[in-house]
């Protein structure tokens, strides 16, 4: 049985897809219930917010063709109530969590604004959003995977974490607020690995490469990074990684350590 965050479209979508076609039950997250009701913020400015497709409603629909059980859960993440209560929903109704994906990410209007222009209360809602509330979820469902024995947790980290930004903010760069959250969000697979490791556990780090999303398109921006080197990834590459990350044997080499997605799909030919 697994969880997976942020799965009304992009990446999660693909990584509850993929575990869902490995025959996994599937509980996933997400703000949108509905088609047609998705919008996200601007990459940069203050602008409204954009339609983007994409829902609950759609990924249960997409996971139930595949034979398995699906379990949609509305969760937002920059609310810590809402975080925990889906946690206990889940756990709820079908008592255990084998996989814990940790897609979802916050981004609201102005976390990628330039240094002098961000906002420390839209920073601090950020921090909350992609590292403290990521703790309480992880919290949360621990203590089921130690009673049930083990249970493998994978979370979507980025390379905003590590690499210097190719440009300024609205020039194809990104806001120290995200950066510095996914920053933070990275140092919880070790923590997690040193505590629990010998107990069953097993915390992934997965990154996830320069995914075009239909968010990512929405926003736009994207032709700097493209410029810069940045070649995109399959939108499905980092399912497939996940996949094999909570199957295979030899997953636990990787422990420890950052996954590049396109090596890891490209290596292991996951891609067909």
């Amino acid at each position: 049985m697994a969880v997976v965050t942020g799965a009304s479209r992009g990446i999660g979508r693909r990584v509850a897809l993929a575990l869902a076609a490995a025959g996994y039950d599937v509980a996933f997250t997400a703000r949108t219930v509905e088609e047609g009701e998705g919008r996200v913020p601007p990459r940069y400015g203050n602008a409204g917010k954009i339609p983007v497709p994409g829902s609950l409603a759609r990924t249960r629909a997409e996971i139930e063709a595949l034979g398995v059980r699906a379990l949609p859960v509305r969760m937002d993440l920059l609310d810590r109530a809402s975080v925990t209560a889906a946690a206990a929903t889940v756990l709820d109704a079908w008592g255990r969590v084998d996989v814990l994906v940790n897609n979802a990410v916050a981004h609201l209007a102005g976390t990628h604004e330039r240094f002098l222009d961000l906002d420390v209360d839209v920073a601090e809602r950020v921090v909350a959003g992609n590292y403290l509330n990521q703790i309480a979820l992880i919290q949360a469902v621990l203590p089921a995977m130690l009673d049930q024995g083990g249970g493998t947790i994978v979370n979507l980290c980025s390379g905003s974490a590590t690499s210097e930004p190719p440009g300024p903010p609205g020039e194809g760069g990104w806001g120290v607020a995200y950066a510095a959250s996914k920053a933070a969000f990275g140092r919880l697979a070790g923590a997690v690995n040193a505590e629990y490791r010998g107990r069953g556990i097993r915390a992934f780090n997965l990154d996830p490469g320069f995914v075009v999303t239909e968010a990512g398109a929405a926003r736009g921006g994207l032709g700097t990074l493209r410029d810069e080197g940045f070649e995109a990834t399959p939108e499905e590459a980092p399912g497939a990684a996940v996949a094999w990350l909570v199957a295979s044997p030899d997953a636990d080499a990787f422990l420890g350590r950052v996954i590049w997605t396109p090596k890891l799909v490209a290596e292991r030919g996951l891609l067909g």
